[in-house]
């Protein structure tokens, strides 16, 4: 079973326009964030998620634009220091950047800590994981009021470089809660053939992916075409090997989303051909052994 391919609208400039289309094709997800189109994204998107009530729509917290950060600054939830570094973890304002991307949206079903990794620059482990213990436990109370239906990390090099493992998210979760019963729910990371490390864990039986699907996560697999860079190395022959016929976009694709333990695959076409055409494509997954194939063909060169 391959991932849903969903919309990411992290490089969309049309948000609206790409939405639409996503959603028209039947996107169960639609992932943003507060900074995403120079801060437009969310007030693009909320028309939108009113037309398909059954779309579900995640969000983040973390960054923010400058915009945004004077907001905050004048607001009082930053200080001058925090807003010039665009980026906060800190609780009151996780708390205050929420309640904004509620009113915005209309509706949230996920937010993700955005890249806590970034806020921990300079930072030993347990100091950066008491900033990450903080932000849950302001996504924890929404969660429990029932304003959001849970919260996860998204993150770009945090599990890869040792700043946090799942299970280690999992005990923060359980501390902000003050419970077993927490409300961390997602996990997204970079799923691609060049950020494939997650793929070959998985198909070893291990890794992020295959411990997050183990503890009852959705798992989003970000940036399977590595921000467009991957489509220079997908080879005629590469591409034959995923499978014969296919554009180099839908076959990076599939490989991405043909990774054990992953949920949903993130996309940021905008075109319905472009969507029909990864659609079709996730539509017949690789097998494990066929991945694995392309993995080892990878990692030979």
């Amino acid at each position: 079973m391959t991932a849903a391919l969903s919309l990411g609208t992290y490089r969309v400039r049309a948000v609206s326009q790409a939405a639409r289309t996503a959603l028209a094709a039947g996107s169960p997800w639609v992932d943003t964030a507060p900074h995403y189109a120079h801060g437009r994204a969310h007030e693009e998107l909320r028309p939108l998620l009113g037309e398909y009530p059954t779309a579900r729509v995640a969000t983040k917290t973390g960054f923010f634009t400058e915009e945004q950060g004077r907001t905050a600054l004048t607001d009082g939830v930053l200080t001058q220091e925090e807003a010039a570094g665009r980026h906060s973890l800190e609780r009151g304002f996780v708390r205050w950047q929420t309640k904004h991307s509620l009113a915005a949206l209309g509706r949230v079903d996920l937010v993700f800590v955005h890249n806590p990794e970034h806020h921990g620059h300079g930072l030993d482990r347990a100091t950066l994981h008491g900033r990450v213990r903080e932000a849950f436990t302001a996504l924890e109370k929404f969660a429990y009021a029932g304003r959001i239906g849970g919260y996860g990390v998204a993150t770009w090099s945090g599990l890869s470089s040792g700043a946090f493992s799942v299970p280690e998210l999992l005990t923060l979760a359980r501390q902000a809660a003050g419970s077993a019963e927490h409300h961390l729910t997602g996990l997204q990371m970079p799923v691609s053939l060049i950020m494939d490390a997650p793929i070959a864990q998985a198909l070893n039986g291990g890794g992020p992916l295959v411990q997050a699907k183990e503890a009852g996560l959705i798992t989003f697999g970000s940036a399977p075409l590595h921000g467009g860079e991957l489509l220079d190395a997908m080879t005629p022959e590469l591409v034959n090997l995923i499978r014969p016929g296919l554009s180099a976009a839908a076959a990076a694709l599939l490989a991405a989303g043909s990774c054990p333990g992953l949920d949903v695959v993130l996309t940021s076409a905008s075109t319905r051909e472009h969507w029909d055409d990864a659609a079709k494509a996730l539509a017949a997954p690789l097998t494990a052994p066929e991945l694995r194939k392309v993995t080892d063909e990878l990692a030979s060169e």
